[in-house]
C-alpha cells in the first residue's frame, strides 16, 4: 500500500522562497499548456493530448524553467484534468439532472497569486545526497527534506500549495 509522510513548509521557513519560485514556474507551464489546449479545442474542435502538447512546449521557457521530469508531470496532470472534463461532459449529456450546471473547461491559475503542485518522481530526487545525509533533495531545488523512510520505499515527492505554505508529501510503499 502507499502511505504519505507530510512536512509543512510555512511562509516563515527559509525553504519557502525556493519552493514558491518553483511552484510559480509550475503555474506558468500549466497555464501555457492549458492555453494551447483550450485554443485548439475552442477554435479547431480537437483536443491536444499529452504527446502533442509536449512537442509544442518542450522548447518553451516555461517548460525549461523546471527539471524535465517535473515539467512532464505537470503536463500529465493537465492531461488528466482534461480527461476528467470529457468524462464529466459525457455524464452530463447522459443525465444533466445529477449536475448543478454544465461542466466547464479546465481553467487557468491566477497570474499573480497562482501556484501549482510539483511532482518529483524517484528519478528526480538526489540519490547520492540521500545516502550521505538521509535527506531528500528534489532536482533543481536547493533544499533538503528530512525523512525516516528508506530510499527503496520512496515512490515520489509532491509539493502541494496551501494557503499557509506548502505541504511536502513523501509517498512511499509499505507492505
Amino acid at each position: 500500500m502507499q502511505l504519505v509522510e507530510r512536512h509543512l513548509i510555512r511562509k516563515d521557513d527559509p525553504r519557502f522562497a525556493v519552493i514558491d519560485r518553483a511552484a510559480f514556474a509550475s503555474k506558468n507551464l500549466y497555464n501555457q499548456a492549458n492555453y494551447q489546449i483550450r485554443q485548439s479545442f475552442i477554435h479547431e474542435g480537437k483536443y491536444l493530448p499529452y504527446a502533442a502538447i509536449f512537442h509544442r512546449l518542450k522548447h518553451h521557457d516555461a517548460y525549461r524553467a523546471l527539471p524535465y521530469k517535473v515539467s512532464n508531470a505537470i503536463l500529465i496532470q493537465l492531461h488528466k484534468n482534461w480527461l476528467s472534463f470529457f468524462e464529466a461532459m459525457k455524464a452530463y449529456q447522459d443525465d444533466p439532472t445529477s449536475f448543478t450546471g454544465r461542466p466547464k473547461l479546465p481553467g487557468y491559475k491566477d497570474k499573480e497569486k497562482g501556484r501549482f503542485l510539483l511532482i518529483y518522481d524517484k528519478q528526480a530526487l538526489g540519490k547520492r545526497a540521500f545516502k550521505k545525509t538521509g535527506k531528500l533533495v528534489p532536482s533543481g531545488l536547493s533544499l533538503a527534506i528530512a525523512t525516516k523512510i528508506a530510499w527503496d520505499a520512496i515512490a515520489q515527492v509532491r509539493i502541494v500549495p496551501r494557503a499557509d505554505g506548502y505541504m511536502v508529501e513523501v509517498i512511499y510503499e509499505k507492505e
